[in-house]
């Protein structure tokens, strides 16, 4: 990734709720970030972060194409 990319934190929560979100973005070509701190801090020796608990990010130019299905995603998690 060069300077000029960033990426959004566009879900935080299990990694059972975000994998329907996962695979939706997968499925139009936007492969997310996936970070699991307790679980790398578990490899690295030392345990930090939430188990079971995952951020997920995309890069902030793909932010505009996923919007509506990480609303969507958002929407029937609430329900």
């Amino acid at each position: 990734m060069n300077k000029e990319e960033k990426t959004t934190r566009i879900f935080t929560g299990s990694a059972i709720e975000a994998q329907p979100l996962i695979n939706s973005l997968n499925e139009i070509g936007i492969y997310p970030i996936i970070r699991d701190d307790h679980q790398s801090g578990i490899t690295s020796g030392f345990a930090i972060g939430v188990p079971g608990q995952i951020r997920v990010f995309i890069r902030t130019d793909e932010l505009v194409v996923a919007q509506s299905i990480i609303d969507e995603h958002l929407n029937l998690l609430e329900s």
